[in-house]
């Protein structure tokens, strides 16, 4: 197939309506932020990334992806997507490494991956060596400004649909002894047949977090999530040595890089790695690096699309749903009792609404 050249970049920023409020603060939002980049090619096919960055800074992305990286793309070959990567990555080194430029690379980096399955008609687990299969998926979303009986009710309503594991949350807005009660009551509620994933978004001391973590010990929950900061490599591996529970993170980690400690100095089997941290190329390049330290993937969000990266790879473990995204999608990727599978469509098969578009 001949190669085809990058001839422009489009980007639009779009505001959609939560379904259902996301509570994991003391302020509620009520609507998500989309940044939507579109690669586009002179053999007429386009390639949609996105990003939702949860945080703002819509426009600082967007001003990123037009000033610093459309003029590095612009007569690529399209088909080189690790090249076109390397390109922005070197190209806003001495300005990023973490951070806007990574998050701008990143929708790109989508975008080039969805055109490139287009343009082989193939969808991304298929290019990437992989098959369709059906993946393990949790029930996300027990936040905890719902309370201790919301987010009971809320687990109770995805075992209902066939999940066999929730994550609930922890820390920022109960203290500790609270927490631990809304876990334990949690485990009583859902019986012993259900994984319970606690999420503690970087919230706890490594003390408080070694301290409440042994309590937590006795629910059986399946894993400790971002007890600490990110950048607290020794305190992630004071607190894994200290609990029996398996400790995770990586969601806020950006690329490879940023999580060699973690290679370096095993002590989290799962990593959870965002796409808007890397973008997908870099998810390949950290399950790659994972899998020699007996490392499982389970990456943070969008399972819309991580269905295709864990499809691909040897050590994939669990996909993150909460069912923000079923509204915007032409044809919505739903969980089937528990487990998610990719779309089979060319690239990663993901079209929002016209609706939203507008």
């Amino acid at each position: 197939m001949a190669g085809a050249k990058i001839t422009g970049v489009r980007t639009q920023i779009i505001r959609v309506p939560y379904l259902e409020p996301p509570k994991f603060q003391a302020t509620v939002p009520t609507h998500q932020d989309f940044l939507i980049v579109e690669v586009d090619s002179d053999a007429g096919a386009s390639g949609m990334g996105f990003l939702q960055p949860l945080a703002g800074g819509l426009r600082t992305l967007q001003c990123c992806v037009h000033e610093m990286l459309e003029p590095i793309l612009l007569g690529r070959d399209s088909d080189d997507v690790a090249g076109a990567w390397q390109a922005m990555w070197d190209a806003t080194y001495i300005q990023g490494r973490m951070g806007i430029t990574v998050m701008a690379m990143s929708a790109v980096d989508i975008a080039l991956w969805d055109l490139a399955g287009k343009r082989a008609n193939k969808p991304l687990f298929e290019l990437w060596g992989g098959t369709a299969r059906a993946i393990p998926t949790y029930g996300s979303g027990c936040f905890r400004g719902l309370g201790q009986q919301g987010m009971i009710d809320k687990a109770q309503r995805f075992v209902a649909d066939g999940f066999t594991a929730i994550k609930m949350q922890v820390a920022h807005m109960a203290s500790d002894q609270q927490d631990v009660a809304n876990v334990m009551a949690m485990r009583e509620a859902v019986g012993p047949d259900v994984d319970i994933m606690v999420d503690v978004n970087q919230g706890w001391s490594v003390e408080q977090a070694i301290r409440v973590g042994k309590q937590l010990d006795a629910a059986d929950i399946y894993w400790l999530e971002e007890p600490v900061m990110a950048h607290d490599f020794a305190g992630y591996r004071a607190i894994a040595e200290a609990l029996q529970t398996r400790v995770v993170g990586g969601e806020n980690h950006f690329t490879h890089h940023d999580l060699q400690p973690f290679f370096d100095h095993p002590c989290v089997p799962i990593l959870q790695p965002d796409m808007m941290r890397g973008g997908l190329t870099e998810l390949l390049r950290i399950a790659r690096l994972a899998e020699p330290h007996g490392i499982s993937i389970a990456p943070h969000l969008f399972p819309e699309v991580m269905a295709h990266v864990l499809a691909a790879i040897p050590n994939g473990s669990w996909l993150e749903y909460m069912g923000w995204h079923d509204h915007l999608w032409e044809q919505p990727v739903l969980p089937e009792h528990g487990a998610m599978t990719p779309p089979t469509r060319p690239g990663h098969g993901l079209a929002f609404k016209a609706e939203w578009l507008k």
